[in-house]
């Protein structure tokens, strides 16, 4: 069986998947360079080139690709590739297409901390303080400088005319009350990506995996049995 890589988004770390790694402890759960750990990525090439090297490290030769957001981007651009081990796609809260609103950029020079006080609150449908506390302390331990880096990179992204190049099944899961990225992106890819399907997570916002868990998990589990 195919084994999960899951790989986070802009300004967040591996501990986004943290019901994702308990579900499936066989799974590699990444945390790219820059994001607490060393590199300055500014680019989805990049990242994708740093994901690649790391499947290659650890002699992965089969595998789904679990993108969350910007994570989504990487994988999409990995499957581009044609890389050898990867066995389909997971988008989680993302597209072929990511902009970055100015107002982001802006507040994100401004007042770091209160900005992503902001994002954390677009990354749920109903946030706990809990949730939001994590995810602004995940962004506080980023940094401004690699988040502002890893929004420019969504920006730039733009595969919406290479979609039907994709060969490797795919499945893009998006909470149905996900604001930033929200179902019709999805459903998009989905038009576009020969025998992909949506699954779409009620009551989950952006960070679907985070809020809606166990809905998640089993799509996951679904969808890589029947590969």
């Amino acid at each position: 069986m195919p084994i999960l890589c899951f790989i986070h988004g802009a300004g967040c770390t591996a501990e986004v998947f943290a019901a994702q790694r308990a579900a499936f402890p066989d799974a590699l759960v990444l945390t790219l360079p820059g994001h607490t750990i060393a590199g300055s990525p500014d680019s989805i090439g990049a990242f994708a080139d740093a994901v690649g090297a790391e499947l290659d490290a650890r002699g992965a030769t089969d595998v789904v690709l679990c993108g969350s957001s910007m994570g989504g981007a990487i994988a999409l651009e990995l499957a581009l590739r044609k890389l050898p081990p990867v066995r389909g796609v997971v988008l989680i809260g993302s597209g072929a297409r990511l902009r970055v609103a100015p107002a982001i950029f802006e507040a994100i020079e401004r007042d770091f901390p209160a900005a992503a006080r902001m994002l954390a609150g677009y990354f749920f449908a109903e946030p706990s303080q809990a949730l939001i506390d994590a995810a602004v302390a995940t962004m506080l331990a980023v940094g401004a400088e690699q988040t502002t880096r890893d929004f420019h990179a969504c920006n730039a992204f733009d595969v919406t005319e290479r979609l039907g190049e994709i060969a490797v099944p795919l499945l893009a899961l998006v909470g149905d009350r996900d604001v930033m990225m929200p179902p019709k992106f999805s459903q998009f890819v989905a038009d576009r990506v020969s025998g992909a399907e949506v699954r779409i997570l009620e009551g989950a916002g952006h960070l679907a995996m985070l809020e809606a868990p166990d809905a998640a998990n089993e799509a996951l589990r679904s969808f890589v049995t029947h590969l």
